[in-house]
């Protein structure tokens, strides 16, 4: 081995232990919803937009018509332009409950995407002084919603993004879907990320979303993020801009999401929006780059006997165990495994942004555009 391959594995190496202290650090002081019974007295929105989820839509709706604790709450649905009757199957599942109101949506307009209409739509129609947004694969336990709504208040947020355990079944769910939660327990500083208008250090999770409603009229509401494929991060940087605070929170223990139960589905909803996650082509190569070096180089190098490649790749799976354990995922064998899931997403970046430039980005049957904001 090269000294300067040396060298740049040991700057890698570094890089991963550093990057695991940070994870074990946020994991000790993120906010997290409380477990158990919980008391929300002021009027709650749930929005649950919905375009050809019959399938899975079923678990979701019941946990909502679980929730408890909640004085007063409405449960706003919408049907965006579903093809496979969704809203048949709502009405199944809501049966006479006067807390839930099918709503009927309509195509959005130009330069308008799909989600953030469905849930413009929903906002104007929702009556509550706060709005908690759920998508279709999540499911709630009984006192998510009030105490995810007693975070807010408590923390003194704005808006709150309570992360659900990720459900990976399979071997690719189980290599790129961890990745998610560990992403940001190691690269984002938590306690600043509350306070800081600086948009880099905006997360969001849109599967389980809480927000207060006065501060989405005041940041623009969905109609702000009109265009933006990660609806949920540019709303969250709206919020900041807006002078709000808000985090990204462990949810994990009041909600649960099986987002992609087939490679198929999770290779195309990686490709949607992970050319807007990493911003331009080259940041995302230096996104890329950065990766490499610091969790995949130093594995490498350790098959080749080097000390510090082996201490790099110890401490890349301990970022990953931390991970794991705080938001209730898989810890063992799959942390073994960090490297190839850091080579997967690097692969799901690249085919993203082929993807883009080919103008080849849709979802849910309708085209994405070519540029935007990301």
């Amino acid at each position: 081995m090269g000294s300067r391959i040396r060298v740049i594995v040991r700057a890698g190496a570094l890089g991963a232990v550093i990057g695991a202290g940070h994870a074990a650090y946020n994991a000790r002081i993120v906010r997290a919803p409380r477990e158990g019974p919980a008391r929300c007295r002021e009027t709650v929105s749930i929005l649950l937009p919905l375009r050809d989820e019959a399938a899975r839509v079923t678990p979701a709706l019941r946990s909502l018509l679980a929730q408890r604790g909640l004085d007063d709450a409405e449960i706003l649905v919408l049907d965006d332009c579903s093809t496979d009757g969704t809203a048949a199957v709502v009405r199944r599942v809501a049966g006479a409950d006067p807390r839930v109101t099918l709503l009927t949506g309509a195509e959005p307009p130009p330069g308008m995407l799909g989600k953030p209409h469905a849930c413009h739509q929903l906002a104007r129609r929702a009556r509550g002084s706060v709005l908690v947004c759920v998508d279709a694969d999540v499911v709630l336990a009984p006192d998510a919603v009030a105490a995810a709504v007693s975070l807010l208040r408590e923390a003194g947020l704005d808006a709150v993004s309570p992360f659900p355990r990720q459900r990976a079944e399979g071997p690719a769910a189980r290599l790129v879907q961890p990745l998610l939660q560990w992403s940001w327990l190691v690269l984002l500083p938590l306690r600043l990320a509350e306070t800081s208008p600086r948009p880099s250090l905006a997360a969001a999770n849109g599967q389980f979303f809480v927000i207060d409603a006065a501060v989405l009229r005041r940041c623009g509401g969905f109609a702000a993020v009109a265009g933006e494929v990660l609806d949920d991060i540019a709303l969250m940087r709206a919020v900041k801009r807006a002078g709000g605070r808000g985090v990204v929170a462990d949810g994990s223990r009041v909600a649960e999401c099986h987002m992609y139960p087939t490679w198929a589905q999770l290779r195309d909803g990686y490709t949607k929006s992970l050319w807007s996650a990493t911003g331009s082509a080259p940041a995302a190569l230096a996104i890329a780059g950065l990766f490499f070096v610091v969790w995949v180089l130093p594995a490498a190098a350790a098959l080749c006997g080097s000390r510090a490649g082996l201490l790099g790749y110890a401490a890349g799976v301990a970022g990953r165990v931390v991970a794991a354990r705080r938001t209730g995922g898989r810890v063992w064998p799959d942390s073994l495994a960090h490297p190839v899931s850091v080579l997967a997403l690097a692969g799901l970046i690249g085919r993203s942004w082929r993807a883009r430039y080919a103008g080849r980005l849709v979802w849910k049957g309708r085209p994405l555009p070519r540029r935007g904001a990301a």
